[in-house]
């Protein structure tokens, strides 16, 4: 079983910063992905950024410039380091991981409970 574990939500001005991490433990096989996802109140969950295995990066426009994630992949972790925060960005932000037993098997994805970011005007 795989386990994600998401921290550093919180409470942030207009204007301010967080960092968010994520770090997966168990029986993980080979990660493709790593990236966070969010859900505003009332909407759908949209992806805010990805990360590869080869550190290629994805990011949806509204964060592009703003937010940046990394990973660690000693530590199984990753991270996203969002700047400037607006109101728009309050939402449960969630971690996503896609990775396969082998390369031969499906790739399965996993979800971390979530971690709320509100930010106050």
């Amino acid at each position: 079983q795989v386990q994600l574990v998401e921290s550093g939500g919180g409470l942030v001005q207009s204007g301010g910063s967080l960092r968010l991490s994520c770090a997966a433990s168990g029986s993980i096989g080979i990660i493709n992905t790593m990236g966070w996802y969010r859900q505003a109140p009332g909407k759908q969950r949209e992806l805010v950024a990805t990360i590869t295995s080869r550190d290629a990066t994805n990011y949806v426009d509204s964060v592009k410039g703003r937010f940046t994630i990394s990973r660690d992949n000693a530590k199984i972790t990753v991270y996203l380091q969002m700047n400037s925060l607006t109101p728009e960005d309050t939402a449960v932000y969630y971690c996503n991981l896609e990775a396969q037993r082998d390369r031969f098997s499906l790739v399965m994805k996993y979800w971390g409970k979530g971690t709320l970011v509100t930010v106050s005007s």
